[in-house]
């Protein structure tokens, strides 16, 4: 028997349907790397890309000249080095024992990142020899980092061996998306002084938010994650990003029901009207959060409205509880035969952003992104951006 299926079948017929924009992704990326001004912009793309595909994402980013890319584990690495084959690609995890090889053969520069790490990479540099690491230090975070005074100390440190050589020395905002927050300035600090004290060897503090607080942020290098992605860096202003993901699920049903009937599970919603329901297949499996529900969870409670999708030009409500692999959403207001069985919701994408979706859930664009399922059939797509 001849197949005569192609990926277009696949993607036109899929109950699930992710589309990524890789020329909106390298236009964003592009934008703050001109934002970043004298710094050189780097490539996160831990969690498989933030959702979106490690492979064709971060192969694109090389393209567009990414030369610097930071995941979140060794195996990330290993596959990100099959795309980016002449970056520097940094290990946010650090390394532990029994992960040489991995790091070695890969060419993966690890980040170290506390006191039991250091004793560990010191003693990796006197069995195999010089190999590059990077420093974070903890400025005020109390996540991942050596503590400041540990940090100096070690930059004062005539003891050292000479094969420790980090390339870079880092930190992490704490409230880069709150430009007004007084932590940011007592990072800034914190930082200049740990930057001084490894005088010669390039830093990093600056992620998407740190971008958008200006040059004295940037340092030799800067990290965007979510905003490469089309996210928000900074909540309350509008989003300079292109929208880059966009996430589809179809209706498999719609129904009429009767003023007066209940929606789903728990019987969370009462209609006040006869409505016409449109059932789809995506729920909290695939990432799009019971939290959004438009009753029946607690977060509704707290007056923030639940979740829309987005068919034939109009916004429409959830309708009751999201369920593991099904959504119902209200098309009442919709003319009948705008909306059928077959068509297309748009869960988030250049209509509903990511963000709205995400605070319908209660959570960041971050969250919602890094949740989709493996059941989206994924489609790339890419316009020559322009230089």
């Amino acid at each position: 028997m001849t197949d005569n299926f192609n990926d277009d079948d696949a993607f036109a017929s899929a109950g699930l349907r992710l589309t990524v924009d890789l020329g909106a992704l390298v236009e964003n990326w592009r934008d703050l790397a001109r934002r970043s001004g004298k710094a050189r912009t780097s490539a996160v793309v831990k969690a498989d890309a933030y959702g979106l595909g490690i492979e064709d994402v971060g192969e694109t980013l090389y393209g567009a000249g990414a030369r610097d890319f930071f995941v979140a584990t060794a195996d990330e690495g290993a596959t990100l080095r099959l795309y980016a084959p002449e970056a520097r690609i940094f290990v946010l995890s650090g390394i532990w024992p029994g992960m040489e090889r991995r790091f070695f053969e890969n060419d993966l520069v690890p980040v170290i990142a506390s006191e039991e790490q250091l004793t560990f990479w010191m003693s990796v540099l006197s069995d195999y020899g010089d190999y590059p690491c990077a420093l974070q230090v903890d400025t005020g975070f109390n996540r991942l980092g050596l503590p400041m005074d540990d940090a100096m100390a070690l930059a004062d440190d005539v003891s050292r061996p000479a094969s420790f050589a980090p390339v870079l020395v880092m930190s992490h905002l704490a409230c880069g998306d709150d430009p007004s927050n007084a932590m940011n300035r007592q990072q800034l600090e914190a930082f200049r002084k740990v930057s001084a004290a490894f005088e010669g060897i390039e830093a990093s503090l600056a992620n998407s938010a740190g971008i958008f607080l200006g040059a004295d942020y940037h340092f030799d290098l800067t990290r965007p994650g979510i905003a490469t992605y089309g996210g928000e860096a900074v909540p309350g202003v509008a989003n300079p990003m292109r929208s880059v993901a966009t996430a589809e699920a179809r209706i498999i049903q719609t129904r009429s029901v009767k003023s007066g009937e209940t929606v789903g599970y728990g019987r969370a919603l009462q209609l006040t009207r006869d409505s016409r329901l449109a059932i789809v297949s995506a729920g909290y499996a695939d990432g799009y959060m019971r939290s959004q529900s438009s009753a029946g969870v607690p977060l509704r409670q707290t007056g923030i409205p639940g979740g829309h999708g987005f068919i034939a030009g109009h916004k429409v409500p959830v309708a009751g509880r999201i369920t593991m692999d099904l959504t119902i959403f209200d098309v009442t207001d919709l003319p009948e035969n705008l909306v059928r069985a077959g068509d297309y919701v748009e869960l988030f994408g250049s209509n509903i952003s990511v963000d709205e979706a995400a605070r319908a859930a209660g959570t960041i664009g971050y969250e919602m992104l890094s949740s989709m399922g493996l059941r989206h059939e994924r489609r790339y797509i890419s316009e020559e951006a322009e230089e």
